[in-house]
């Protein structure tokens, strides 16, 4: 059962990404994207796998992490298809996050969802040094000499 909920888990997401990274302008995907349904889901199988996953000893390892404890906790398959959950439904948050963000400014994302459905963080920076760029170096400034000669004091 954990493995077959692993793999759906994988497959639930795909839709999603395909539809920000291929589709992004169509009026069903925004429909689509508008939704938190796939985060209940997600976060809804977090949970299931996660109370599943915690015993005292791991809830006491886990309460002051030590490498050697990650470690060893995520060697046990339901904690890793609990983290890999984890992973799942912030990566598509996160992802979605840059999707409205490129919706609503007209900055080019394909990029970076696709750097982070395949390594989340990279896609979040990814997002930030493109959004730097575009303001730095592609957005209209104003001609200060322009503005400054169109006062009325400038034309006395």
């Amino acid at each position: 059962m954990l493995t077959q909920l692993f793999n759906l888990s994988n497959l639930f997401v795909l839709p999603f990404w395909t539809l920000m990274i291929l589709l992004p302008n169509w009026s069903i995907t925004r429909r689509v994207m508008e939704s938190y349904i796939p985060f209940v889901v997600l976060a809804g199988l977090y949970l299931y796998l996660l109370t599943g996953t915690i015993t005292a000893e791991s809830a006491q390892a886990l309460a002051n992490p030590q490498l050697v404890d990650i470690a060893r906790f995520f060697a046990d398959e339901r904690a890793a298809a609990t983290g890999w959950t984890h992973f799942l439904v912030m990566d598509l948050f996160v992802g979605r996050w840059i999707y409205w963000e490129g919706q609503k400014t007209g900055i080019f994302t394909t990029h970076s969802i696709l750097l982070c459905l395949f390594a989340g963080p990279l896609g979040l920076l990814s997002h930030i040094f493109t959004t730097w760029i575009k303001q730095k170096f592609f957005s209209p400034k104003e001609d200060v000499s322009l503005s400054n000669s169109s006062s009325p004091q400038a034309q006395e």
